[in-house]
């Protein structure tokens, strides 16, 4: 027997600049759709070239300078997502298959690849010790599939971001409890602007200044055997320098972002983040063929608000 989670869908998307999503859904429940709202307009915009970067009408992509375009909302509150898991009752440790389906009107929802994928799929367990982003593959069906195993029992955290053809990409959140032990490690929530992965130093220099309210950058230097890596060191990944998952401790906010370099800093983006408190951060670089993820744990101060900001962040 297959358990079927279903589950609304959130418009948003989070890049290099603006890019925020989320939503609320309990496991094998479904929830109200809801739009991203971008000043007062019906429409979002986005660049054509380059989807994942949005804006308001007038804007310009900050990757090739072209003006964005509207992209409708509709495919948004029509279409669903649906998570299969087989076997229905996971037990950690044992490989368990994942299905996505896509479907708008009862008909199987098109996808576009972004970032070079059409389905990015990041899994996280509830204390956010543990990360994974991983591409399920299509199938004849058009359903969407891939194998997992959970290290341990609990609840985990399921973000799929999907690019519906013609429409601005969209981010959808599930939960699902996994059998088995869940351990004795609780994750450490204390500050830590540096992870040391396979070799590499990879610290986030601004760490301690980050605050809502405002646009600000994400300055991460990547550094090995004492020499400070530059952008011809680090090899592209999903079509970017790396690619940054941040998600909130309490409410489990997502951002993802979708980093460039700069003179000073190997891996470079500028955000803006909506909500104070502590945040989980995986930064995904690649080097020599090989993918490495540095974590990291940030406390996110209250700034200024300032009037006229519409960005939006679930």
């Amino acid at each position: 027997m297959k358990k079927s989670v279903t589950a609304s869908l959130l418009t948003g998307t989070v890049v290099l600049g603006l890019l925020f999503t989320a939503c609320n859904n309990a496991q094998n429940k479904s929830a109200d759709k809801e739009h991203q709202q971008h000043s007062h307009n019906d429409s979002l915009y986005a660049c054509p070239m380059h989807p994942e970067v949005t804006g308001k009408q007038g804007d310009k992509c900050f990757k090739c300078g072209m003006d964005l375009v509207a992209v409708s909302h509709e495919k948004h509150a029509k279409s669903e997502v649906t998570l299969i898991t087989e076997p229905q009752i996971i037990e950690a440790g044992t490989p368990a298959k994942l299905t996505l389906v896509f479907r708008e009107n009862d008909k199987n929802l098109p996808l576009e690849i972004s970032h070079e994928k059409k389905v990015h799929l990041m899994v996280v367990d509830e204390t956010l010790s543990w990360f994974h982003h991983i591409h399920p593959q299509e199938q004849a069906d058009g359903s969407y599939t891939i194998s997992e195993t959970f290290p341990e029992g609990g609840k985990y955290v399921l973000f799929t971001d999907f690019k519906p053809q013609g429409a601005a990409s969209v981010v959808d959140k599930k939960e699902i409890t996994v059998n088995g032990s869940s351990g004795n490690n609780k994750t450490d929530f204390s500050t830590r602007l540096v992870s040391v992965v396979d070799g590499y130093t990879v610290t986030l220099a601004n760490g301690n200044d980050l605050k809502t309210n405002r646009s600000q950058s994400l300055e991460i230097l990547v550094e090995k055997d004492g020499k400070k890596l530059t952008e011809s060191d680090i090899e592209p990944y999903l079509a970017a320098t790396a690619h940054i998952a941040m998600i909130g401790k309490e409410d489990k906010d997502f951002l993802h972002i979708h980093p460039v370099s700069n003179k000073h800093f190997p891996i470079y983006a500028e955000t803006h983040i909506k909500k104070q408190g502590i945040y989980r951060i995986w930064v995904e670089f690649q080097t020599n063929g090989k993918v490495h993820t540095a974590d990291f744990t940030v406390n996110v101060a209250e700034g200024e608000k300032t009037a006229g900001h519409h960005d939006h962040q679930h």
